[in-house]
């Protein structure tokens, strides 16, 4: 699904920008209940079974972008009865964070396997003889099929077949989800689990009904710019590309206070200083007081780690995350300012709506909600004037290298090289938390003890977070160019090193 553009991605960037765009007009808010009837006009159905079915799922979309809960009155009310409770630059995020629209999902089917019409009926019937429940039986015309009632979906027959006449099934959502929390309701439709959720966001990008969303705060963030509040920017290194060739770094700046932003920081000089507090952490307490140490920045890993291992909770390294570093770095020296957070992951909306963060972070935009107001301000990155010494260049090579699988684990290996450079460190790192999963259990063993472990919930790493716009090869590979412009390599070069006492106040 990753990097295949199609309509589900259209209509969530249009709900995007419809909602920008109603936020930044003069007009009565009550014009959102206009949104659907633009999105999906005349009497037609394009992609559902009918046009009110449609505009019903973009209507709950819209809900979702504008904070709010996907059916707070029932699915008569209006978008615009609770518009102005919404329009708000206080409201935080109220959780569930990702959401199933149920009468979008399509009830897909759970896990099965199905003998296809390939199956040439051979005689050594090597799925049979491998069934260990005898869920396969022959036809009057000798061909295979399985008894879903008996099959245990091992897969043993589908790794067995010589002609790949088995078709594996599985939700999309569910296959995409690490934790295994998309179940099902009564109606066959699925569902999450919030206990297991730790709002990576996955499934939200490989559910082609498009189905699944999370909230936003587009209109939020919008009002506390027109209440002409001081709301500063702190941007993730993934960024880089996300928005085309043509928007570098001083051309972002540019942009970002067209759509009313006091000014932007580069969140790599909060990973700069978290790598460094890592590897503080880590020379410190591995393995003298534990056995290895895992990495603080991905708080869906670190999130999924505490509660599914708990007995490695005090593992995780206490290190502030980069945004919440930055966050409170630009807070000293602005303390009127609003702090929103701009990159590619959902799972920090449920970082910044935690009470310890809420005072560092006010809000969180991804990538995507970004160009959706973009869109609604018609910033065309190709003509519009920039000062090009005003640009991004104040975090090391490194740290920019947090935003790919690995990169969090090479930059504390580099920061050792300079703070103790004959410690080695051994290094393991998984991403997609189906592999940080397995890292842990293999963990248990003591097969990683002294070890430095990182966990990335999205595979390749924060490149590839659920509010990413580009394809994840692409922005990996736009990533590492723009390492090679960072004025530093190292994250011990950084010029803020100084100020790590001042924000690294613990949870």
């Amino acid at each position: 699904m990753r990097g295949v553009h199609s309509y589900v991605d259209d209509i969530r960037r249009d709900v995007f920008k419809e909602v920008a765009r109603l936020a930044y007009s003069q007009d009565d808010l009550q014009r959102v209940d206009m949104i659907p009837y633009k999105l999906v006009p005349g009497e037609i159905a394009h992609h559902l079974h009918d046009v009110f079915l449609e505009r019903a799922v973009v209507a709950a979309r819209v809900r979702l972008a504008l904070g709010m809960d996907i059916n707070p009155g029932g699915p008569r009310m209006p978008l615009s009865a609770l518009i102005q409770e919404a329009a708000t630059d206080q409201k935080y995020f109220e959780e569930p964070l990702v959401n199933i629209i149920p009468y979008a999902c399509n009830s897909c089917p759970t896990k099965q396997l199905r003998i296809t019409d390939s199956c040439q009926g051979c005689i050594s019937h090597p799925c049979m003889n491998s069934c260990p429940v005898d869920a396969i039986y022959l036809d009057k015309d000798k061909r295979c099929h399985i008894d879903q009632n008996k099959c245990i979906k091992c897969g043993k027959c589908f790794n067995q077949c010589p002609y790949r006449a088995i078709s594996k099934m599985e939700r999309p959502c569910a296959m995409a989800c690490g934790m295994d929390a998309i179940e099902s309701d009564e109606y066959g439709r699925a569902k999450i689990n919030y206990d297991k959720c730790v709002s990576c966001g996955q499934c939200i990008v490989n559910c082609p009904f498009g189905a699944i969303a999370d909230k936003s705060q587009i209109l939020q963030i919008i009002t506390a710019i027109k209440h002409n509040e001081e709301v500063i920017a702190c941007v993730a290194p993934a960024f880089v590309g996300q928005f085309g060739a043509d928007a570098t770094p001083a051309k972002l700046k540019a942009a970002m206070r067209v759509l009313g932003f006091s000014d932007v920081v580069e969140v790599a000089i909060g990973a700069d200083l978290c790598a460094v507090e890592e590897t503080k952490d880590f020379l410190e307490e591995v393995p003298a007081k534990q056995p290895f140490m895992g990495t603080s920045c991905c708080p869906a890993w670190s999130v999924m780690a505490k509660t599914v291992f708990p007995e490695f909770k005090d593992y995780i390294s206490m290190a502030l995350t980069p945004m919440v570093i930055t966050a409170r770095m630009v807070k000293k020296d602005h303390p009127n300012a609003r702090i929103c957070f701009i990159g590619p992951c959902s799972a920090k909306k449920l970082e910044a709506n935690r009470r310890s963060v809420r005072s560092d972070v006010d809000f969180v935009l991804t990538f995507e909600e970004l160009q959706g107001m973009f869109d609604a301000k018609k910033v065309d990155f190709k003509t519009i004037e920039f000062d090009p010494e005003d640009t991004l260049d104040e975090g090391s090579a490194m740290a920019r290298g947090f935003a790919v699988s690995g990169g969090v684990a090479a930059a504390v290996v580099e920061a050792v090289k300079h703070i103790a450079p004959e410690t080695e460190v051994k290094v393991q790192y998984a991403d997609g938390l189906r592999e940080c999963r397995k890292m842990l259990t293999i963990a248990k063993t003591g097969k990683f003890n002294g070890y430095l472990l990182e966990g990335m919930a999205c595979p390749g790493g924060c490149v590839a977070g659920a509010g990413t716009i580009r394809p994840v090869k692409e922005s990996a590979k736009n990533v590492e160019n723009f390492k090679k412009e960072a004025v530093e390599v190292s994250t011990t070069a950084s010029p803020f090193l100084d100020r790590l006492e001042e924000v690294e106040e613990r949870d």
